[in-house]
């Protein structure tokens, strides 16, 4: 395939990514069908079912492409030193791939039930474990990794909670919420020293 049909078709892809996960958080997951998502993009079904055969495919597709730099990012974690400046590294980055995933992890957060029925629940709990498997000391006190864990998942609580119930600029909501999460991380290691 040459290198502008290609782009189209990523084009596409991207598109019908874009507007399942639009109608997905507008109506629900379930609520939502596949002649639904090409009545919005103005194609038929048959082209739709071209780059996906249902709903979940669409899904999984946005997960694995917002999750990408995710798992860069625990591949590159796993290869560094447990230092303190390594974890709030692996906060930072993660938190920029938050902000970046944010329509998804809306997604995820209002559509719990149906996410755990899917295959993205798992997919998304073995990306977890390997965020945990990279910031936490095993040899650290119990307190100490939970506080490692809940970095993670401050991260978690601040895309939905803050961003979206709190008032404010989104910028500086986003530095408070890494300012807490690289608070935690520190104050773990400094338990661990």
């Amino acid at each position: 395939m040459d290198g502008s049909k290609q782009r189209r078709r990523g084009d596409t892809r991207r598109r019908i990514q874009d507007v399942a996960l639009e109608l997905f958080a507008e109506q629900g997951y379930e609520k939502t069908s596949l002649r639904e998502i090409a009545e919005r993009l103005d194609v038929t079904k048959a082209a739709l079912y071209y780059h996906f055969k249902t709903k979940e495919e669409i899904l999984v597709s946005v997960f694995d492409d917002l999750m990408r730099p995710i798992d860069e990012l625990i591949e590159w974690g796993g290869r560094q030193p447990h230092t303190l400046e390594t974890k709030r590294q692996i906060v930072r980055r993660y938190s920029e791939h938050l902000t970046a995933a944010a329509p998804l992890f809306r997604f995820m957060h209002e559509n719990q039930a149906t996410v755990r029925e899917l295959r993205i629940g798992d997919l998304f709990k073995e990306r977890m474990r390997g965020l945990r498997h990279i910031i936490i000391d095993r040899d650290a006190t119990l307190a100490d990794q939970v506080r490692c864990v809940s970095a993670i998942f401050t991260l978690h609580a601040g895309m939905v909670f803050v961003m979206q119930e709190l008032e404010g600029d989104p910028e500086e909501k986003r530095e408070a919420i890494l300012e807490v999460a690289v608070d935690m991380v520190t104050q773990a290691h400094k338990g661990a020293a």
